[in-house]
C-alpha cells in the first residue's frame, strides 16, 4: 500500500439506535472537549498549509503564470499523462476486478478466503518496496521485461507500462474487496424472482445485481483514480523522467528548481481535482453504505468445468499481479543473506532503521490518540464523519510542500515530521472506530445500562472490548503507513533523519550495481519489517469490515 495511501470502506452504516441514546448523551459530554483536538490538528496540518499554497500562487501574479503554464507543452503533457494513467488504471481494474469479484462472491472453492486475504497485501506494502519488487519482475533487466515487454513495447514506452502495472498492483484489491462485499449483500429474493420469470444468469446480473452494486463499483473506481492520480513513489521510480506524473513534477520544481510559484499552482490544481473527486466518492458511498437486507445470496460450489477453469485463471491472475512481486523480493533476500547481514552492520543502515522505528512509533501514538478522539466525536456528531477524509484531498507531496511553506522554522524539527506521519495515518483508526461504534450490538449496552453502569464504565467494560479488533486493525494499517512514508520525508527530513525508505531511494540514485543490490535488500527487509509489525499489532483480531 502506498503508505499513506488512503483506505476504503465497505461496511453498512446503520442509523443510531434509540436504545443507545442515553449512552450517547453521557458519552457526548465526555468527548465534547476532546473533539476539538483533531479539528485543531486538521487546521494546523492541512487547512493552513493549503491556504499557504494559495497565497504563494497569488503572490507571483498567478493569472499570468497560469497562462504561461497552459502554453507550456511540457507541463501540459504532464497533466494529460497524469489524468490518462489514472483513467487507464480505472479501466483495467474494472475489466479484471469485476469478473474476479463475481466469482469470489458467488462461488465457493478451496483456498478462496486465503486468496482474498492475500490480495489485500498491497495495502500493507510500502510504495517504494512495491516499486522495487515490480522492477525485479517487470524491469528492463528482468526476464519478463526482456522477453515480453520489449517485444511488444519500445524502450521509451516501457516506463508507462511499468507505471500502469504498478497502479494495477495496488488498486486491483480495492475493486475486489468493495465489489465482493456489495455482491454478497444483493437480495436473493429479487434474484430468485428474476430467475423464476425466465431471466438467464447474465440477464439477472445486469437487471438485478448490477443496479445494486453500481454505487459500490463507482466508489471503488473513485478511490482507484484518487490513488493513481496522487501517487508519488511509483511514478518516481517506475515512470522515469519521460513518464513522471504531476506529483513528481511538483517535487522536482520545489526540490531541484526552487520554482515555488509554479509548484503551488500545480498543487492547487491537484487539490481542486481531488476535492471534487472526494465529493463524488462520498456521494456514491452514501448510496452504497445503507442497512442491508437479510436475504443475501450465499456462495455455492463451482457448477461446471468452465467455472473451475475461470476460478483457476482468476486465482493465477491475482497471485501473478499482486503477490509475485512481493515473493520475488523475499526470495532475493533469502538468496543474499550473507550480503544482507553485512549490509545491516553499516552504520548508515542502522541509523536509518532506528529513525524509522522511532518516527513510525511516535506517529502511531499520535495517530491513535487523534483517531480515537475523531472517531468518538464523529459518532456523537455525524457531521464530523466527513472530516475524516480530509487528509486524502491532498497528496503527500502537496502536504509536504505546504508544510514547508507554512512552518519554515519548524521544517527541521522532529515534531513536524511526526505530525505529518500522523496526519496520513490517523484516518485509518478514526474510520475503524466509527464503523465499529455504528455496528455495536444494542442489547449489550442495554444490559449494561439496566445494571446501573455509567457511560464511562459501559465504555470501558462493554464498548472497548467489542471495538478492540477494529481499533487494532486500524492501528496496524496506520503503522504500515508510517513505516512506508516517503514523500513527506523527502521534504522535511534532515540528513541525520534518513529512514529506510529514503535510504533506499538514495541507494537507487548512486551509481553501481552494488548500490542497486543494497536497495533491493533493504526493500525486502522493510517489507518483512512492515508485515511483522502489522501482524503483531493486529494480533488475533477477527476480520473487520471497518477497513
Amino acid at each position: 500500500m502506498s503508505s499513506g495511501q488512503p483506505f476504503h470502506s465497505s461496511s453498512p452504516i446503520p442509523h443510531h439506535p434509540k436504545a443507545l441514546s442515553a449512552w450517547m448523551n453521557g458519552l457526548g459530554l465526555m468527548v465534547k472537549g476532546w473533539s476539538f483536538i483533531p479539528l485543531a490538528f486538521l487546521v494546523l496540518m492541512l487547512i493552513w498549509p493549503v491556504s499557504r499554497l494559495f497565497m504563494q500562487a497569488q503572490s507571483a501574479h498567478w493569472l499570468g503564470l497560469i497562462n504561461e503554464m497552459i502554453q507550456d507543452d511540457y507541463l501540459r503533457w504532464r497533466v494529460v499523462w497524469t489524468l490518462t494513467q489514472a483513467l487507464l488504471t480505472c479501466f483495467f481494474c474494472l475489466v479484471l476486478g469485476l469478473p474476479a469479484a463475481w466469482i469470489l462472491a458467488r462461488r465457493q472453492f478451496k483456498g478462496k478466503q486465503l486468496l482474498i486475504q492475500l490480495s489485500m497485501l498491497p495495502f500493507v506494502v510500502p510504495t517504494l518496496v512495491a516499486a522495487m519488487g515490480l522492477l525485479m519482475m517487470w524491469g528492463p533487466e528482468s526476464l519478463l521485461g526482456k522477453k515480453w515487454l520489449l517485444s511488444i513495447f519500445s524502450a521509451e514506452q516501457q516506463g508507462a507500462v511499468l507505471l500502469l502495472i504498478g497502479n494495477l498492483f495496488f488498486n486491483l484489491s480495492v475493486v475486489l474487496r468493495t465489489v465482493i462485499y456489495a455482491l454478497e449483500q444483493c437480495s436473493m429474493s429479487r434474484s430468485n424472482a428474476a430467475r423464476s420469470l425466465g431471466a438467464t444468469a447474465w440477464r439477472c446480473f445486469w437487471r438485478v445485481e448490477w443496479p445494486a452494486i453500481f454505487p459500490a463499483v463507482m466508489q471503488s473506481l473513485c478511490l482507484v483514480f484518487l490513488y493513481s492520480f496522487s501517487g508519488f513513489g511509483l511514478a518516481l521510480i517506475l515512470g522515469g523522467q519521460q513518464w513522471s506524473t504531476l506529483e513528481v513534477e511538483i517535487y522536482t520544481l520545489v526540490a531541484h528548481e526552487l520554482a515555488l510559484a509554479p509548484a503551488s499552482i500545480l498543487a492547487i490544481f491537484s487539490l481542486i481535482l481531488l476535492s471534487t473527486l472526494l465529493f463524488v466518492l462520498l456521494h456514491f458511498q452514501a448510496s452504497f453504505l445503507k442497512p442491508q437486507k437479510a436475504d443475501t445470496i450465499a456462495a455455492i460450489d463451482l457448477q461446471n468445468p468452465t467455472e473451475k477453469i475461470i476460478a483457476f485463471l482468476i486465482t493465477g491472475l491475482i497471485s501473478f499481479l499482486c503477490l509475485l512481486p512481493i515473493v520475488l523480493l523475499l526470495f532475493q533476500l533469502l538468496a543474499s543473506l550473507p550480503q544482507f547481514w553485512q549490509l545491516l552492520l553499516d552504520s548508515e543502515v542502522q541509523q536509518a532503521l532506528i529513525n524509522t522505528l522511532i518516527f513510525s512509533t511516535a506517529g502511531l501514538l499520535l495517530a491513535t490518540f487523534l483517531g480515537l478522539c475523531h472517531g468518538m466525536a464523529a459518532y456523537i456528531w455525524p457531521l464530523l464523519s466527513g472530516l475524516i477524509y480530509l487528509p486524502f484531498i491532498a497528496s503527500s507531496i502537496t502536504i509536504g510542500f505546504g508544510l514547508l511553506l507554512s512552518y519554515p522554522t519548524l521544517s527541521n524539527q522532529m515534531s513536524l515530521l511526526v505530525s505529518a506521519y500522523a496526519l496520513f495515518a490517523y484516518p485509518f483508526i478514526a474510520q475503524a472506530l466509527l464503523l465499529g461504534l455504528q455496528q455495536l450490538p444494542r442489547h449489550y449496552l442495554q444490559a449494561a445500562r439496566v445494571l446501573g453502569a455509567s457511560p464511562w464504565r459501559s465504555f470501558i467494560r462493554v464498548v472497548l472490548p467489542l471495538l478492540s479488533p477494529a481499533i487494532r486493525r486500524g492501528m496496524a494499517f496506520a503503522m504500515a503507513t508510517c513505516l512506508g512514508e516517503f514523500a513527506v520525508s523527502l521534504f522535511l527530513s534532515r540528513p541525520e533523519w534518513t529512514t529506510l525508505s529514503t535510504l533506499i531511494y538514495q541507494y537507487l540514485g548512486r551509481p553501481g550495481s552494488g548500490n542497486k543490490q543494497s536497495a533491493l535488500l533493504l526493500a525486502a527487509f522493510l517489507l518483512l519489517l512492515t508485515l511483522l509489525i502489522f501482524r503483531l499489532i493486529e494480533g488475533n483480531a477477527k476480520k473487520s469490515r471497518a477497513l
